[in-house]
C-alpha cells in the first residue's frame, strides 16, 4: 500500500492488536519499540518485524518507517506524537491524544503545519460497519430529528482490590481513567454516528476501590498477576465508574454510564438513539446486528451483509453477509483509511479517520466531565 512500513512504539496489547492490522493490509512493520531491549526484540521477532529499535531517536530516524504507530503509556503520548511530527512521519496514535488539553492542542496545531502529514487518533469503533450504518442513516435523515440517545461502555477487569494496571494511576494515565480510556471511545462514537457536537455535560465519579493491592513487578493490561505474588497497598484516585448528563448544541440531550467494574462484561459498549421517526439501537457484543425501531410498523433487526447496507457501511465491510466481523476488523479498516491518505501524499477532506482535532476534542469533553463532577454542576465544553 505505501513505500516504506510503520514503526511501532509499545508492545503490550495496543502494540499487538496494531501489528496484527498492519500486516493484514500490507503495511510491512519496520521496526518495534518497547520499553527494554528485550520487549523490543522478542515483539519484533513475534510481529514480524524487520527491526527492534534501541531508542525513540533510531525509530524516528528510519528511513523505513514513514508512519510511527504511538501505543505508549498515555503520559507519554504528547512527546513521542509530537517528535514524531517534527521527523516527518504520519503519526497513528493510541487514544487519548495526550494528558491534557493543552497537550493536545500543541499536537492539532503541529499536525495542521503539516497537512501532508496525516496524523490520526485509533478511535478504532467508529468502523464498524454497522456503526457506519447507523451514521448513514442519521445523515440520510431516515430516522427524522436526533432527540435523545444514551448508552455505556462496561468491563470488569478492575473489578477487585487486587486487579492492578498503570492505567488506574493518575501520574500514568491521567486524573481521569474509565471515562478517558473507554467512555471516549463511546463519546467518539455518538458524534461520528449522530453529527452532533457536545455543549455541556453534568457529572458524578465514584471511585470503588480507593486502595488496591498491586502486585510487586509490571502488570500486563487485561493481565492478571500470579497467585500468590507478594502485593502492596496503592491509593487510587481515578474513577472506576461514571454518569455524565450530555447537552447537544441544537437541544438534544444523551446520558453516558461507564465502568470498569461490571462483573462479566468483558468489553461491551451500547448505543441507542431515539428520532422523531425511528430508533436505532447497536452493541459491540453483537456487531453483526443494528436494531431498528419504528412506531407505525414492525421493528427490525438489520444483519450486517454489504449486499443490503449503504456505501459507507459497505465500504467498511471486508466479509460476506454471514461472514462476522469484530474488534480487529474495525482496526483493519480504520488503518486502511489512515494509509490510503498516506499513500494519496495529500489530505483529504473530510479526512476518513478520526484527526487529532478529534482527540483534542474528546480531552476538553474529558476535562469538563472532571470539572463538573467535582465542582457538582454543568459545565460547558471549551472551545
Amino acid at each position: 500500500m505505501i513505500e516504506g512500513g510503520a514503526a511501532i512504539l509499545g508492545t503490550g496489547f495496543m502494540g499487538m492488536a496494531h501489528a496484527e492490522a498492519l500486516r493484514r493490509i500490507g503495511v510491512p512493520i519496520a521496526g518495534v519499540l518497547g520499553s527494554s531491549a528485550e520487549k523490543s526484540r522478542r515483539a519484533a521477532a513475534d510481529w514480524g518485524a524487520r527491526k527492534a529499535y534501541g531508542s525513540l531517536a533510531e525509530a524516528l530516524e528510519d528511513p523505513e518507517a514513514r508512519a510511527v504507530h504511538v501505543a505508549l503509556p498515555n503520559k507519554l503520548h504528547h512527546e513521542t506524537a509530537l517528535r514524531a511530527l517534527e521527523a516527518g512521519k504520519h503519526v497513528l496514535c493510541e487514544k487519548p491524544l495526550a494528558m491534557t488539553s493543552r497537550e493536545t492542542g500543541e499536537l492539532v496545531e503541529a499536525s495542521r503545519r503539516r497537512p501532508r502529514q496525516a496524523a490520526a487518533v485509533n478511535y478504532n469503533i467508529r468502523f464498524y460497519p454497522l456503526a457506519r450504518e447507523a451514521a448513514e442513516r442519521v445523515r440520510h435523515g431516515d430516522i427524522g430529528e436526533v432527540l435523545h440517545f444514551a448508552g455505556s461502555y462496561v468491563q470488569d477487569w478492575l473489578l477487585l482490590d487486587t486487579d492492578y494496571n498503570w492505567r488506574v494511576l493518575a501520574d500514568e494515565g491521567g486524573a481521569l481513567r474509565a471515562i478517558a480510556d473507554i467512555g471516549t471511545h463511546w463519546l467518539d462514537l455518538m458524534r461520528a454516528v449522530t453529527g452532533l457536537e457536545v455543549e455541556a455535560v453534568c457529572a458524578d465519579l465514584r471511585t470503588v476501590h480507593e486502595v488496591r493491592r498491586r502486585p510487586r513487578g509490571e502488570v500486563e493490561t487485561f493481565g492478571g498477576a500470579a497467585a500468590g505474588v507478594e502485593r502492596v497497598p496503592v491509593r487510587i484516585d481515578t474513577e472506576d465508574y461514571g454518569a455524565v448528563l450530555i447537552r447537544c448544541r441544537g437541544g438534544a440531550r444523551g446520558a453516558l454510564w461507564v465502568s470498569q467494574v461490571t462483573a462479566g462484561r468483558k468489553n461491551l459498549l451500547r448505543f441507542e438513539i431515539a428520532g422523531s421517526r425511528r430508533a436505532l439501537a447497536w452493541e459491540s457484543e453483537r456487531p453483526e446486528e443494528l436494531w431498528i425501531g419504528r412506531r407505525d410498523g414492525p421493528s427490525e433487526v438489520l444483519p450486517k451483509d454489504p449486499a443490503i447496507l449503504g456505501d459507507d457501511a459497505r465500504a467498511a465491510a471486508g466479509y460476506p453477509g454471514g461472514h462476522n466481523e469484530g474488534y480487529p476488523d474495525s482496526f483493519k479498516q480504520l488503518f486502511r483509511a489512515f494509509y490510503g491518505q498516506v499513500a494519496a501524499g495529500q489530505p483529504v477532506s473530510p479526512p476518513p479517520f478520526p484527526t487529532f482535532e478529534d482527540g483534542h476534542r474528546e480531552v476538553l469533553i474529558c476535562e469538563a466531565i472532571l470539572r463538573s463532577h467535582r465542582e457538582g454542576r454543568w459545565v460547558s465544553i471549551d472551545a
